[in-house]
């Protein structure tokens, strides 16, 4: 069972996050990167695949920035390579997608991993995408997985409730939080990840489809009032209610 887990090179959620002086990028300055929370879930899935049925586990990246640390990270958990796809700049989603379908399209993975989402951009589009260009079948947001054979069992989680779906071999799997508990890596695999090989692979060339016009930091939420129940307070209510809310 040979699989392959796309990971991403995500600002850490407690970092905080400021926008680049061209208003279209993230300012990196003092941001702390780590790999995508999403993605260890699909790495912990495809390492006990192999620890139950053989075969070896790959971990690819495309970056624009250095993401050799997140790949040495999925390297310590349990991957047994490493590949890197360097990009010139940032990417749309539509460009990742097919720099991960052509570097692999020649290889043999039964199943492509990915996390459901990037936690920085939020888009969910990815692995769609690839499953799309190499014409496989995917399942996404998967909280249980089963292999059977040349058969897949996917149980995702739904709007109220659960689908349980059957793929055939190769596949592309996003993975839910809950599908498992990924492992905290060893000092031990993680001394031996650093003198890991990583194969750099040359990028890709495709030109995008979405462009960046502007990013912005979410507006702050308006503070509260408390009130008494005065006349005049009972005015501000209505008032507030009426102007501020606009519900009556």
């Amino acid at each position: 069972m040979n699989s392959l887990v796309c990971v991403s090179r995500v600002p850490d959620t407690a970092t905080k996050i400021f926008v680049g002086p061209d208003g279209k990028t993230i300012d990196s300055k003092g941001v702390k990167y780590i790999l995508n929370p999403y993605d260890e879930f699909a790495l912990e899935e495809a390492i006990r695949l192999k620890e139950k049925n053989g075969g070896e586990v790959t971990a690819l990246t495309v970056s624009a920035d250095d993401a050799t640390d997140i790949l040495r990270n999925a390297l310590a958990m349990g991957a047994d390579s490493a590949i890197f796809i360097k990009a010139p700049s940032e990417l749309d989603s539509y460009q990742v997608a097919h720099n991960i379908a052509n570097c692999v399209k020649d290889q043999n993975f039964d199943i492509i991993f990915f996390g459901r989402q990037s936690v920085d951009f939020d888009s969910f589009q990815i692995p769609s995408m690839v499953a799309e260009l190499l014409n496989i079948p995917s399942a996404s947001v998967v909280s249980k997985l089963n292999v059977d054979g040349a058969k897949v069992i996917a149980e995702r989680d739904i709007e109220g409730g659960k689908e349980t779906v059957e793929l055939s071999i190769p596949c592309a799997i996003s993975a839910q939080k809950g599908l498992n508990e990924p492992r905290y890596p060893k000092l031990p695999d993680i001394m031996k990840a650093k003198k890991k090989p990583i194969d750099e692979v040359p990028f890709f060339q495709v030109d995008a489809a979405v462009e960046v016009i502007s990013i912005a930091l979410p507006v702050n939420k308006r503070v509260g009032k408390i009130l008494g129940d005065s006349d005049a307070d009972i005015n501000e209510i209505v008032r507030s209610l009426h102007e501020d809310a606009k519900v009556i």
